[in-house]
């Protein structure tokens, strides 16, 4: 066959199969992929603002009140709208521009930001300020996190998609690296800066976005009603692989979350000042981002279901090594592994969930996957403050390791199928039957 002939040959097939023959071809590395670029750009900006903006606020609530208790207060304040809201964000999301949305919660929480940076320098910071302000900036997130979920498919090609979620995830982790460490020098400098800084880093973010271009859009203009909004809970429930990485996830962060108390070990523990908290807050994302790099080039194939389980299980044994610690350095090293381990499940667990889901069902299951692994983050703060607060920080530490590890033997007997699972599921692209989706075209 002449090489006009196999060209010709080529088109023709590119013909059948809906694709336009001028289509340049698919690139082998997301980081040659420019909407993925900026979509990783802008959010690691918007995350190195929020990893500031949590370590000023922690160090500033508790220099004001001197209270273990009101550290897990601020995690329930921003839970509360997380709640509220997400289940409504999963139908915006598959309903609206998934960009826009990103954009007008950025600039809600950068506007959070510039709010604390103004309290803080006229003077009227308390704890009811910034209690309320945290409420507004949870507000954005609970539309923020679902609605960030489902831009990446539309923005990568299926085959890089594994991949793109390990390097998308290095975003979080240079983030959580960066962020508390610039927060902690800044704060100690001034902490009005650092709100400011935050401030300016969501913005550009949002500019960025404004660059970038999605390739696939949200499949219909459903109208909202309450069937849909609950679309999402229903589709995970048919779904055992979805079901179980999500409740694996929700139970292993809500008890084993220490993040929260990191100010109490920074100051009193370990006799460090922000610097200290700093370091603290970022060791996690040391350990992740290491990991992340090698799940990058090399995303595992074999035997997913048995890295999950053991990634939690590492996740909670690295939490009572912590708790146990009385040296900075051993502590240190354990947050390394149990940002590791973390990496791993967050890999394995956002992959098989996005795959797992149909683009038009992909906003509300991002909700609902939102909304428990998201609130569990908050209500896991909330739980550790208050134990701290009775029974002292390291005694609550210690059991929300011990609790993660029953949370894995438990999952393990009641989602055999995630455990059991060999290898990534090709993109479910069937459609759903009316009872999913909430009647034709998302009504009643």
């Amino acid at each position: 066959m002449s090489q006009s002939d196999a060209e010709a040959d080529r088109r023709e097939r590119a013909a059948e199969a809906g694709a336009s023959p001028a289509e340049p071809p698919e690139p082998t590395s997301v980081l040659r992929h420019p909407p993925f670029v900026l979509y990783w750009l802008a959010r690691t900006l918007a995350n190195i603002a929020w990893q500031m903006q949590a370590v000023a606020v922690g160090w500033q609530i508790y220099e004001t009140t001197n209270n273990a208790f009101d550290l897990g207060l601020v995690g329930l304040v921003e839970f509360v709208p997380l709640f509220a809201f997400m289940l409504l964000a999963g139908p915006a999301a598959d309903r609206f521009d998934r960009r826009r949305i990103v954009q007008l919660t950025q600039i809600v929480q950068g506007g959070a930001a510039l709010v604390l940076a103004f309290g803080t320098a006229t003077g009227m910071i308390s704890k009811s300020f910034i209690l309320l302000t945290v409420f507004w900036f949870g507000a954005g997130r609970a539309f923020e996190m679902p609605t960030l979920a489902t831009i990446l498919p539309g923005i990568v090609p299926t085959s890089l998609f594994p991949k793109a979620v390990a390097t998308n995830s290095t975003a979080t982790q240079i983030a959580t690296i960066a962020g508390p460490a610039l927060g902690g020098v800044v704060y100690a400098v001034s902490p009005v800066l650092v709100y400011a800084l935050c401030g300016a880093f969501w913005l550009i973010s949002v500019t960025m976005l404004g660059f970038m271009t999605m390739q696939r859009r949200p499949p219909s203009r459903a109208p909202l009603t309450l069937t849909s909004v609950f679309a999402g809970i229903h589709y995970i429930r048919r779904h055992p692989v979805v079901m179980g990485a999500i409740t694996l996830d929700l139970f292993a962060v809500l008890l084993g979350g220490a993040t929260a108390l990191l100010p109490i070990y920074a100051r009193d523990i370990f006799d460090t000042g922000p610097w200290g908290l700093g370091l603290l807050r970022a060791a996690p994302a040391i350990g992740g981002l290491s990991m992340l790099v090698l799940l990058a080039r090399r995303t595992p194939d074999r035997g997913i279901g048995k890295l999950l389980f053991g990634a939690v299980t590492a996740f909670g044994v690295s939490t009572i090594v912590f708790a146990l610690s009385t040296s900075f350095v051993l502590s240190l090293l354990a947050l390394v592994v149990l940002g590791a381990s973390d990496s791993i499940s967050v890999v394995m667990r956002s992959t098989l969930v996005q795959l797992e889901t149909t683009d038009e069902m992909r906003g509300r299951v991002s909700a609902v996957n939102s909304l428990f692994i998201g609130t569990s983050n908050q209500l896991g703060e909330f739980r550790a403050g208050t134990m701290a607060g009775f029974f002292g920080a390291v005694p609550a530490v210690i059991v929300g390791g011990i609790g993660t590890l029953a949370v894995v033997a438990a999952c393990i007997k009641l989602f055999p199928e995630l455990y059991r699972i060999q290898s990534f599921p090709p993109q479910r692209r069937e459609p759903l039957d009316d009872a999913v989706v909430g009647g034709p075209m998302g009504g009643p």
